[in-house]
């Protein structure tokens, strides 16, 4: 089918208290996996590329998003493609052309003010482009001349009044929000901040979006969901599944060089991770 546009699905995911599972993408074996996943489930998806996944393709975006778009056109469920953490305002301006209907502005890590006119400005451009875009508020400092604390640190709580003005100024789509989890996480045992959710859902009218979930226990997801979570970003997750997938079937076939061999486990490993983690956010 088509490929569907990130926003139409966060919105109803929105609409029906449920969540968007949105993955972040690698390689063409993650490709594969969340799309067979979320097939598995019938359930639509979202394929993220990460400005740090640009990198490590030597700087291009065309490959990778190309792939993700053909395998995505022949799912049997909608599929998405979002541009993720674009920090670089050249790598954002090439989101549209290359399919994606959704971007993810990162300037997050600049004082409130910068932060907010590099998004205003970033938004104006994407919307003239017909491009949904969610950005990120969670920094804690960052005023009267004090540094900015990433929004994923230990302690970092995005501030409903602050989010609700940000909002407003800067005219983005959604906001990702800081209520205590944190990137690449290999453990589970981050404990979400849910009374703060609760008033930065009833602060904000636009869709909120859980950065760094692969660290979130699954009852703890399921009640991020409940409490107003409309798009869950996960990354790190399949890393661990397929990773451990290759390194088992490496210890027990140490003879194996066809990458085949093992990048087909690795890959149904991830499938039936982005398949789990679906059912948890009822989607």
């Amino acid at each position: 089918m088509p490929l569907a546009a990130t926003g139409d699905l966060v919105t109803a995911a929105a609409g029906a208290r449920t969540a968007v599972a949105a993955f972040n993408i690698i390689t063409l074996e993650h490709v594969e996996a969340v799309i067979a996943g979320a097939e598995s489930v019938a359930a639509p998806v979202v394929l993220q590329v990460s400005e740090n996944a640009v990198k490590f393709r030597y700087g291009r975006l065309l490959p990778l998003a190309r792939a993700a778009a053909a395998a995505a056109e022949r799912a049997s469920v909608p599929v998405a493609l979002h541009l993720d953490h674009v920090q670089s305002d050249d790598l954002l301006r090439q989101a549209s052309a290359a399919g994606f209907s959704s971007v993810m502005y990162d300037a997050a890590r600049l004082p409130y003010e910068e932060n907010l006119a590099a998004t205003r400005a970033a938004a104006d451009w994407a919307h003239a482009q017909g491009l949904w875009i969610e950005a990120e508020l969670g920094v804690v400092g960052g005023k009267n001349g004090e540094p900015p604390l990433d929004a994923h640190a230990p302690g970092a709580r995005t501030d409903p009044a602050e989010a609700r003005a940000f909002v407003a100024d800067s005219g983005v789509d959604a906001l990702a929000v800081a209520i205590g989890s944190s990137h690449a996480m290999t453990t589970r045992t981050a404990a979400l901040d849910h009374d703060r959710l609760k008033r930065l859902t009833a602060a904000l009218e636009v869709p909120l979006v859980l950065h760094g979930s692969s660290g979130v226990p699954d009852d703890e997801l399921a009640a991020a969901v409940a409490g107003g979570i409309a798009k869950v970003n996960v990354g790190t997750a399949l890393n661990i599944a397929m990773t451990g997938a290759v390194r088992e079937f490496l210890a027990a076939h140490p003879e194996a060089v066809d990458s085949r061999k093992y990048l087909s486990v690795g890959r149904e490993a991830m499938a039936g991770t982005v398949a789990r983690l679906i059912r948890v956010l009822g989607a």
